[in-house]
Formats: structure tokens, sequence, C-alpha cells
């Protein structure tokens, strides 16, 4: 497979396996080793680097990102982004003594380039994906705040011009048609879209794919289209973009997309991805099915929309055909009941112990309708039936809430894991009915009281 990138201001073409990564590539054959492998599983963000596309200036793992996927996008690694003269943010690291080991600092400093291209100061949220043992972090964030205002670097120009006019040389499809056609051909195709699962089926379980089709070129299905009363969005759709257009419509799962992995796996990972996944513990279906989503599935010429909490059968089966696939999701626009909760043991960058998300409507003090979705609780994420039974047509109150989480038992057997024990796990379903009441009630959840 023939794949060309802009590398540090250099047109290369690459002769490639579908499946082998950047960060092996540019360590193993350009010897460009500031780049490092940490984890080699996109958790630590010692491997990140630059890319540049059409849609902008972003930061992604390098360790999970397969070099067909950067066919015709530019690519700055640490060696590449003080090639003029050293970038803001790097002099910046000097000047506050931002690296000590220096292990994660390349990483680092690809994060802060890409946030500082777009004028980020949100430094928590836009670091939150690059670990480091020794500095505890404060003089990085010093340096990433000192650099704000600096000058963009000439090469980030240079490099926009590149990706304007550059030619794809993967063959890949085009759009959703192209797929369709593709994919009902050769349904055994393994379908690549982010790969920030399935690069660790490359790095950690060593498996080998030869017949792979890669998604990135359908543009078609990185649409987002706001309807009178939906949101569509398309399977290829950034979780970037869906924390950005959430945040607008959604802000309680915005919230939650914020502690979606770390801001190089949204920048690659795809809604779409993350729903045909069908991981028990993802974070957005939940969310989705208690906002009431629709899914469409695609095979061929004909298409189906099923309710999203009907996607998941059992663990580790959903309802897709062969050859067939996830082409967008649909939702409302509106829904200002719902709250979404994830228990993790760390703030940032972990998987979820226990996700919840509640969307209960009460007029006139009773209970009109009710979608609570979990996460963590079965081997799919599914709806809490029992308990949106002892909810509907009642009295909001204290009473009722008591009832229908004490009903969660008879909708969840949950596991115990490295995560969290069963018993652990159902108590927090059960405490985050109780803090759904008392958000909604106007009692701060979130506040940190501290005693004189």
């Amino acid at each position: 497979m023939e794949v060309s990138f802009l590398l540090n201001g250099e047109a290369v073409q690459v002769s490639t396996h579908p499946t082998a990564t950047l960060l092996d590539w540019l360590r193993e054959a350009r010897g460009l080793t500031g780049t490092k492998e940490g984890c080699n599983e996109g958790d630590c963000g010692a491997c990140s680097v630059v890319v540049q596309d059409i849609d902008g200036v972003r930061a992604v793992n390098a360790c999970i990102l397969f070099l067909p996927q950067i066919d015709g996008k530019a690519i700055r690694t640490v060696e590449g982004i003080g090639s003029d003269t050293l970038h803001p943010v790097q002099e910046a690291m000097i000047t506050h003594h931002g690296s000590q080991c220096g292990f994660c600092t390349p990483g680092f400093i690809a994060s802060m380039v890409a946030g500082h291209a777009n004028g980020r100061r949100d430094h928590d949220t836009v670091l939150a994906g690059n670990l480091c043992r020794c500095t505890g972090y404060a003089p990085i964030i010093r340096a990433a705040q000192a650099a704000e205002d600096g000058a963009q670097p000439a090469w980030l120009a240079r490099d926009a011009a590149w990706v304007a006019t550059a030619q794809k040389s993967i063959h890949a499809p085009q759009n959703s048609d192209e797929l369709a056609t593709l994919y009902a051909a050769k349904p055994d195709a393994l379908l690549i879209a982010g790969a920030t699962d399935i690069g660790l089926w490359v790095t950690k379980q060593l498996r080998d794919f030869d017949e792979v089709i890669f998604l990135n070129q359908c543009a078609d299905l990185a649409d987002v289209q706001l309807g009178q009363d939906e949101i569509c969005l398309g399977a290829m759709v950034s979780m970037a973009r869906v924390h950005q257009v959430m945040a607008q419509y959604h802000p309680s799962y915005a919230e939650m997309i914020r502690r979606y992995g770390s801001e190089q796996v949204r920048n690659a990972a795809t809604i779409g991805g993350n729903i045909a996944n069908g991981s028990p513990i993802g974070d957005n279906p939940p969310a989705l099915i208690a906002l009431g989503a629709r899914l469409h599935l695609r095979k061929g010429d004909a298409r189906r929309e099923i309710a999203i909490e009907d996607f998941f059968i059992d663990y580790g089966q959903q309802d897709r055909a062969s050859g067939e696939f996830v082409e967008a999701v649909t939702l409302p626009k509106s829904a200002p009941d719902l709250r979404c909760y994830k228990l993790s043991k760390r703030f940032d960058q972990d998987i979820s112990a226990v996700c919840g998300a509640f969307n209960v409507v009460v007029k006139n003090g009773i209970i009109q309708d009710a979608r609570l979705a979990f996460g963590g609780m079965a081997g799919t994420p599914k709806l809490a039936r029992a308990a949106m039974a002892a909810l509907i047509d009642q009295p909001w109150g204290e009473a009722t809430i008591a009832a229908a989480a004490a009903a969660l038992v008879d909708d969840f057997t949950p596991l115990s894991d490295m995560r969290a024990s069963a018993a652990y796990r159902m108590a927090a379903a059960q405490g985050m009915m109780w803090r759904y009441y008392a958000e909604r009630q106007g009692t701060p959840v979130s506040v940190l009281e501290v005693t004189p």
C-alpha cells in the first residue's frame, strides 16, 4: 500500500503494510527517535505528534495511528517543530523548567503546539493525555500559559498550503456509497475509522490484518447535520467534533465527553467506531440511549433504522449483519433534563467503572417519562427498565427516587473486576440516581467543601 504525506516539511512516499504504525515507522525507518514509545496504547502521550489536514491542526498518538490514516496529511515531530526557530512553547518549557528526565517532553511539546495553533487556553484539558512522572505538571502548565501569545511558526502555513493541494495515494472509498459497495463485496474486511481500539489489537495482541478498509476518506460520513429538532452525526465524526456540538446542545453529555480518553484520543476516535465496537463500558451509548437516539445501519443499498439500545444484544454481540456498517446516529436537539455521570478511578484518561445517563421529564410534579441507561453494569449498555417503571406516573420526590433506586437490583447483576466490585457498582448506580435528583432540585453536587 502506497502512502504519501508531508513529514517535517519533506514530501515522502512510503510502501507500507496497512496496519504499520506511524510511531514504529518514525523511529525505525526514519530514525526520528524524539517521538517516544511509552505505553504503546494511546494512554501516556509520549508518542504525540502534530497532524495537519484540511480540518485543521491537532495532536494524535502515533503509537496507534496507522500509516494509511495520514495519507495526504502533514506531520510534525519534535524534530520538525523547531526547524525554523524554537517554537514559543519550546522556549517557554526551557524558561519554566518544564522538563526533567525528558522522556515525556516531546509528546508534551506536540500537544502544546497543537493547542497553541488552535488558540487553546484550557491547558489542563489539552494536556490531560500527556503523563509526566517528574515535574508535577505545574512548570509545564506555566510554560503553556507563558507561550499563549507567542507567534505561530512559519511552517504551519507552509504545511497547510501543501495539504490543500495534496493528492491521496491509497485507494479507499470516498463516500458511503463506495463503502457500501466495497464492504458488501468484502464483508470479512476490517473497517478502520479512528483505530483507537484496533490499534491496541495490533500493538498489544500482535494481531495481523491484511484485508482492511479505511474510512477516513468518506467525507459524507463525517457530516454533522443540524435539523430543526434533531442532530444527525455521521459515523466518522470525531469525538472532538462531537464534544463541540454537544457543548452547545447537551452540556452534561459534553462534560462527560471531556473525560472520554484524552485530547489525542478524541481527535482520532469516531462516534460510529465507539458504537460499533459495542463495549459494555463505552461512555457514549448510555447517553445516546437516555436521549432516545436512533442508529442508522446500511448494507449495500439497503438501510434500516433502530433504537440504539436494540443494537446491543449481548456481550460482544451487536445487531449488525455481515457487510453492514454504522452509517450515522440521530439524537434530539433538545433534552434539558439529561444528565450524564461517569465514575472512574482517575478523573481524566480512565475507563468508567459505572457510567449513568438520566433523562426524566417532570410536569406538574408528576414524572411523565424517564429514560435511565447505564454502562458497566451488564454485558451491554442498557436501559434500567424496572427503575424507569418505578418512576413513570409517580410524584417527583424522595420516596419515588428511593423506589427506583431499589429497583435497579432487578435491572442489573453487575460483575466484579479490576475496576470495581459488584456491590460497589450497584451502590454507585443508586448513588447516581440520588445525585440526579439532588441536581434537578438545585442542590450543588459537584462542590468541594473546605473547612477553615
